[in-house]
């Protein structure tokens, strides 16, 4: 998608074809309604929560993917330090997906502008999708006309990943890339890295880069040796 208000770009590999479902079906679905727009007005958007690489980033670009130029992807975390003024104009989008609420809650000038753009929404008939750490309840957000607004918006846990389920959601992610990645070696992967999904799919990414320079498949002995030479930069 273009965006037009923010100077951003979406990840290539944030995608809904990429992201494992399982145990977030309900979540999944809703998002893709809300980017056909075919969703319930009423909702007038969604909160989703859950730990640190859980994937809350990847669906809310995965969304602004689908739903196109009626979207827009306010990663929070980013953009706080430009000031709440970067809000301005973005209710004259359909969708706006807001990410990290958490990094600028408890700022009175950011927490203002959050509740004109939540009124701006409603008034326009358009939708608000936030992703934070925690529940809307849980979010130290101070001024109590803005906790109340987003706390009407229908919330989501988002589920963490067992270990079988890592497995299969880095096998999903290679076949998007166009690798194959055996089972065996996707244990072998958990084993000797770090088991939070943004690690595994960083060491995938490095290599999904050494397979295509070496023209080896993602073997067991290959990848000891990739992980051995990076030990040993």
């Amino acid at each position: 998608m273009s965006q037009l208000v923010l100077p951003l770009r979406l990840d290539d590999h944030a995608v809904f074809a990429s992201y494992y479902a399982r145990g977030n079906e309900p979540l999944v679905a809703t998002l893709t309604e809300l980017a056909g727009g075919a969703a319930d007005r009423e909702g007038h958007g969604c909160w989703l929560w859950g730990a640190v690489s859980t994937g809350k980033t990847h669906l809310l670009q995965a969304l602004c993917d689908l739903a196109g130029d009626r979207s827009v992807f306010v990663p929070l975390s980013m953009f706080a330090p430009a000031g709440p003024l970067i809000l301005e104009g973005l209710a004259s989008r359909e969708l706006v997906c807001v990410d990290d609420i958490e990094s600028v809650a408890g700022d009175p000038a950011w927490e203002e502008a959050l509740f004109d753009l939540c009124n701006q929404l409603v008034d326009a008939g358009g939708q608000l999708v936030v992703a934070a750490s925690t529940a809307p309840r849980e979010c130290p957000i101070r001024l109590p006309d803005l906790a109340s607004r987003l706390s009407r918006l229908p919330v989501f846990h988002v589920q963490p990943l067992d270990d079988e389920q890592r497995v299969c959601a880095l096998q999903l992610r290679a076949r998007h890339r166009g690798l194959e990645l055996p089972d065996e070696t996707a244990r072998y992967l958990l084993k000797r890295s770090r088991r939070d999904m943004a690690s595994l799919y960083e060491l995938l990414d490095k290599l999904d880069l050494e397979a295509l320079r070496a023209k080896r498949r993602l073997t067991i002995p290959f990848v000891r040796d990739v992980l051995q030479l990076s030990e040993t930069d």
